[in-house]
């Protein structure tokens, strides 16, 4: 299809030969005037090479994102319910037992860019970020229904989450409701392989749950048996709650929300826990308290200490001064899950960090396995905003 040029840069062009899937602002050469009248345009160089082709806005800190590599691609409803039926197919296979929890759409990952899709039994969670997608949001959303109720999914309705800072941006409003005034009750409860668990798909974080933990959560189930397990930062207790299941000695969760903590007590009287307990209190501060020895299993999973490139060093510290203390407090051959949701903080950064940490706290890490976001948030390999989600699990042995 002969969508308007935009034509970038050199440097532009290598960045998005390494797969990036958008193109920065700063990387802009020069627009064909039709562009200002287009909801798409195709970009090339200077010598007309073509790139890719994408969503369009140029007031936008990201003026195309990329939709196709095909010069000859025309965005229709044929090419949308394609991109829809492939990433329900994808889910179909990677999650087969948790289809009624998971994340169907997760935006550049799944060659739709703004779009982000979870299910939570019969409701459906929407965010838009990007005004090419919001543009064409009521057919995506009549697309997206008619895929998954052909393989026969029932679902009432569509509820939007676009309260996020994200789409200030791109010049969108905030705002949160039931799409097409659909009648939908804001509060499921979700199965976790086999865990009960509240979702408060209205004000809950996120869309209202972090699914993204889904798998990481029952290795720490499988691993809690008979040990004292702290679960740092648990909100609504997803890994507290799974650790009581998995039978552990006993639990203590801790959160610094009360609001949190209501939602968690809740959850584990759902689920008929009564091995955890919760507490209130600054994660940090409570760890100062605490006595070497009096846990087994230390849990630490924060929201992002940084969601900026400019504020990294900042978070460095804060990971490796909570972690440092969480090995010193650990019985002798205790076990630290460690996480971090920071795109920012990058793998090799976040490994630095802990070599550091178990250097001042003066013991070995014995890795038990190293894994990311659940599968329904794929990872594409040449975009790194894809990848954020680091999940460690180690023993921690002492030297002597």
């Amino acid at each position: 299809m002969n969508y308007p040029k935009v034509v970038i840069s050199k440097q532009g062009a290598a960045f998005l030969q390494r797969g990036q899937r958008w193109m920065y602002r700063n990387n802009l050469v020069s627009t064909e005037e039709a562009c200002a009248e287009s909801p798409y345009a195709s970009i090339v160089d200077p010598d007309g090479n073509f790139y890719g082709a994408g969503f369009y806005k140029g007031d936008s800190y990201i003026p195309v994102r990329i939709l196709s590599l095909n010069p000859e691609q025309v965005f229709d409803e044929a090419f949308f319910r394609r991109r829809i039926q492939a990433a329900w197919d994808y889910r179909k296979v990677t999650e087969r037992n948790n289809l009624s929890n998971c994340r169907i759409i997760f935006g550049d990952a799944d060659f739709l860019p703004g779009l982000t899709v979870d299910r939570y039994n019969d409701v459906l969670v929407s965010q838009i970020t990007t005004a090419g997608m919001e543009r064409i949001k009521a057919d995506i959303y009549a697309i997206l229904l008619d895929v998954m109720g052909a393989d026969g999914a029932k679902i009432s309705g569509i509820y939007e989450r676009n309260d996020v800072k994200a789409r200030a941006k791109e010049g969108l409003e905030l705002y949160k409701g039931p799409w097409n005034n659909a009648d939908i009750t804001t509060v499921q409860v979700i199965d976790e392989n086999g865990l009960k668990l509240n979702v408060d798909i209205e004000n809950g974080q996120k869309t209202g749950y972090f699914l993204d933990q889904k798998r990481n959560r029952l290795i720490i189930r499988e691993a809690s048996e008979g040990l004292r397990v702290l679960d740092c930062f648990t909100h609504t207790g997803g890994f507290a709650l799974n650790a009581a299941k998995g039978k552990a000695r006993q639990v203590t969760a801790v959160d610094v929300s009360g609001t949190a903590l209501d939602e968690a007590r809740a959850n584990a009287d759902l689920n008929g826990l009564k091995n955890v307990s919760f507490v209130q209190a600054d994660v940090f501060d409570y760890l100062d308290q605490i006595h070497p020895g009096d846990y087994d299993l230390i849990i630490l999973d924060p929201p992002a200490f940084t969601k900026d490139r400019r504020t990294v060093d900042h978070a460095y510290q804060g990971y490796r001064r909570i972690n440092a203390r969480a090995m010193n407090l650990l019985r002798s051959d205790g076990y630290l899950a460690t996480c971090s949701c920071s795109r920012y903080m990058e793998t090799e950064l976040f490994e630095k960090m802990l070599k550091e940490a178990a250097q001042e706290a003066g013991v070995y890490l014995r890795q038990i396995s190293v894994t990311q976001q659940n599968s329904d948030h794929p990872v594409l390999w040449t975009m790194d905003e894809t990848s954020y989600l680091k999940f460690f699990f180690f023993q921690v042995c002492p030297k002597d």
